[in-house]
Order: structure tokens, then sequence, then C-alpha cells
């Protein structure tokens, strides 16, 4: 068979893990997979348990970026994982494998019928599917369950439709828990999904007023991922593998009139600095809103404060849960 030509020029895609082979048959599932929630981990289990039937690994495909960003660029969500994480994430449920598959307009050309003969079953070798509800793909977003249960039940492959995982009456989504992130609410979305919240950033110089207080922060910089909304948060971070329990700032330094909005982590007992590393900071729970102080003393006071609740909250929370 001979793969249609928006097919033939499809990118390959990251393999996690790194070098891992492809596999010659699988039982498949494709989503964007972001934050990794609930929801995800149902799909996930229902997917190992339908490689375990057939004897084949069990394989997620995801894409990078979010296809929006190619189709609606101006409505594109901000992620809230990286590939990276998000894999990692994947495959601490049980996958086999994670195939990151870049995202081209070529790939947004590709009919509902061509993806799934020339990369479900053509590069993947696909002898089962496991999907939600309100999967979608193919050019214009034309495939549905509806049209994927035809070809399956056609080509006598296996399909299982996973419903929704509901919290509180409504189901778990990406989008839900960005809504949750944007407004502070970090806690509510982790019980949502399944790590806590990771912002990923490279650690800038700053201001340096931290240090000057006895709280000496990293800053960060170049972020991917969505930020929280603004506020001082309870978190944990590893450097060189060490963990360490965190006090978050985000938002403008109010009580010395700066206006832009920052985010600066205090890890609690760690010396040194971090400067051009890459720094992973959990987010745990929100401690209070952000806010001027009449004094530096009344700040130092409250920082005081942040720092003893921050420890204590990522006390209970160690690397590992959520």
């Amino acid at each position: 068979m001979v793969s249609s030509p928006a097919v033939q020029t499809i990118p390959d895609p990251i393999v996690f893990p790194t070098g891992a082979p492809r596999p010659q048959r699988c039982a498949v599932a494709v989503g964007n997979f972001d934050g990794v929630h609930a929801g995800h981990a149902a799909i996930v289990a229902r997917l190992r348990e339908s490689a375990a039937r057939h004897g084949v690994p069990a394989v997620v495909v995801t894409f990078d970026p979010h296809p929006a960003t190619i189709l609606r660029p101006d409505q594109a969500p901000v992620p809230l994982t990286t590939p990276a994480r998000r894999a990692d994430l994947l495959l601490a449920l049980g996958l086999d494998l994670v195939w990151v598959q870049p995202t081209t307009a070529a790939l947004m050309k590709v009919e509902a019928e061509a993806f799934y003969a020339d990369v479900l079953r053509g590069r993947l070798g696909g002898v089962a599917l496991v999907e939600g509800e309100d999967f979608r793909f193919g050019a214009r977003r034309a495939g549905d369950v509806a049209l994927l249960a035809r070809i399956c039940d056609r080509d006598q492959i296996d399909l299982d439709v996973v419903s929704p995982v509901t919290v509180d009456g409504s189901a778990v989504s990406s989008s839900r828990i960005r809504g949750l992130i944007e407004s502070g609410r970090v806690a509510e979305a982790n019980a949502l999904s399944t790590a806590a919240y990771r912002l990923s950033g490279t650690v800038v110089h700053g201001a340096h007023r931290g240090a000057g207080l006895g709280f000496p922060t990293a800053n960060l910089g170049e972020m991917a991922t969505l930020v929280p909304g603004g506020g001082v948060y309870a978190a944990r971070a590893q450097v060189d593998g060490e963990p360490y329990a965190a006090a978050v700032h985000i938002g403008p330094n109010a009580t010395f009139g700066a206006t832009a909005v920052s985010v600066e982590a205090h890890l609690i007992g760690f010396e040194g600095d971090c400067y051009g590393r890459v720094l992973d900071v959990d987010f745990l729970e929100r401690l209070r809103d952000t806010r001027r102080f009449s004094s530096v003393d009344e700040l130092k006071a409250r920082l005081a404060d942040d720092v003893a609740s921050a420890a204590r909250i990522a006390a209970l929370h160690p690397l590992g849960t959520t």
C-alpha cells in the first residue's frame, strides 16, 4: 500500500524511552494527553489491558506542539506539560512506549482514514485501539469514534472506547485543569492529575532583593508551560537529585513598587546558586494572595511564615506523590 503524499511528509516521531525500537505490532491510543490527568490514566489502564490480551506493547501517540497551534494559533492553549514531562508521566502509568509526533501543517492535512491506515496501522502496526469518547482525528477533525468504529469493524481491529472520568459531576479534562491552575487552585488541579503540577524554567538573575531579606530566590525565566495565577505557593524542587521544599512567589514585588510579574522560588535549606540551569518546581498548595506590605520588617515576618508553611506542606508530599 502506498501512503498518501501528506502522510509521506510527516516527520519521524520522538520516541520515549529514548532509543527504544519501534514495535512491529502494538495496542495504541492517540491524543494530546496534556497534563496526564485521571481521564488519561483511565485510557492508559484500558490500553494496558488490551495490550496484554494481544500480547503486544502498549503505546501512546501524543503531539507537539498542540494541533491548535497550527489550526487556530490565536486560540492555542498554553501547554500544561513539556513533551518530555508528558512522556515521563505516561510511562510511569505502565506504558511501554510514548511516541511524540511533531505537529506540522502536513500532518493537519492527512485525512482521517489515511491517518488510520498509514500511521496507526502502517507505521505503528496497531492491532488494537483505545480512545476516549470525544476522540477526533484527521484533517478538519473529520474523524470521530463512530467512523473509527466502522473502520475497525471492517478490518477486525479491536476498539475500546473509554467513558470520561467525572469528579464532582464534571468530566476531568485538560481545559478544566488549566482553568484551575490559572486561578491558582493548584491543589484542586493536582487532585485531578496523576502528579503535582510542574513548572520548569531557566534560573535567571533577578533584582536580588530576596537575598538581602534573608530569603534568596531562584528566578525562573523561559517557561514553556502555564504559569499559575498570582500568589504565594508551597512547592518542592530538586537540585542535583536533592529534594527541597520551596516557597514560590508569583506576581510583582509590590512592596518595592515593581509592576512586572516574576516567578521566584526560595528553596528551603539550599545554599549556592542555580543560574543558567533548568529548575523543575512542583506546586502543591496556594498559601495566600500577593500583597504590598507597609514595611520591610512586616514583609520579612510574613516571608518567615510562608517558608514555615511551605516546609510543613512539602513534608506531607514527598517527591513521587501528589
